[in-house]
């Protein structure tokens, strides 16, 4: 997990088991490709998940996700994709006369233009307004085949982030932090009495006093470092 401070902020600072999906006390163990994930018979293989002479193979880094008779793999680390509507944390990379050039975790930077930005943008003038390394809170209008995007500043909450920090977490580890809705995240909020915006690129803006901040921090390294697998030959 990253993190990256938006304002003046002081820094702060079991081998892998095959005991197969039917173990429920490891139905969400970390598994490596080629790994056996036990008896295929009365199980489904999902994402990730191979049948081979009647054996669950993984075929791929993650954790073992039980649902019904539905064995399947939850990657660890995953690249983000836009879509449109998506609310999204970036960062100023470039800028022409008339666009901006965001940075947001996506294989590809997505285009801010002028007439979507904050305010009232003079030809020439962007850089004045938001310059390399600026974060932003902005909204995925379009997406191309390509995965480029276009995003935009026009709108409720949309806006140029000049204070707290910002975290970055696997995108797919985002339906834990929210939780069934939204719940976890209003917990978190609520014990860390901060200001917590949630974004679908996986970045995290948190807002609050330092010990707040802290403690928002303190429960995301331990997410993270939940969803990391352990080295084969490693300890217990």
């Amino acid at each position: 997990m990253n993190s990256r401070p938006v304002a003046r902020l002081d820094s702060m600072s079991k081998k892998n088991g095959a005991g197969g999906p039917r173990d429920r006390g490891r139905a969400q163990s970390l598994v490596v490709p080629g790994q056996d994930l036990g008896e295929s018979e009365g199980q489904e293989a999902g994402h990730g998940v191979i049948v081979m002479e009647g054996r669950l193979r993984a075929t791929k880094n993650g954790r073992i996700r039980n649902q019904g008779s539905t064995v399947s793999i939850e990657p660890l680390h995953t690249r983000y994709i836009p879509r449109p509507g998506d609310l999204a944390i970036g960062y100023i990379e470039g800028c022409t006369n008339n666009i901006w050039f965001v940075e947001l975790g996506a294989p590809f930077n997505a285009i801010l233009p002028m007439s979507l930005g904050p305010g009232k943008v003079e030809f020439g003038g962007t850089r004045s307004v938001m310059d390399v390394g600026e974060a932003i809170l902005c909204r995925v209008q379009e997406v191309e085949e390509t995965h480029s995007s276009v995003v935009t500043m026009k709108g409720m909450g949309l806006r140029k982030i000049r204070s707290g920090v910002i975290e970055e977490i696997d995108p797919h580890l985002l339906g834990r932090l929210i939780g069934k809705g939204g719940a976890s995240l209003k917990r978190l909020k609520e014990d860390a009495e901060c200001r917590v915006i949630v974004a679908d690129n996986g970045r995290m803006w948190i807002d609050g006093d330092l010990d707040g901040i802290l403690e928002v921090r303190r429960q995301l390294d331990l997410m993270t470092v939940e969803s990391r697998p352990i080295p084969v030959g490693g300890g217990h």
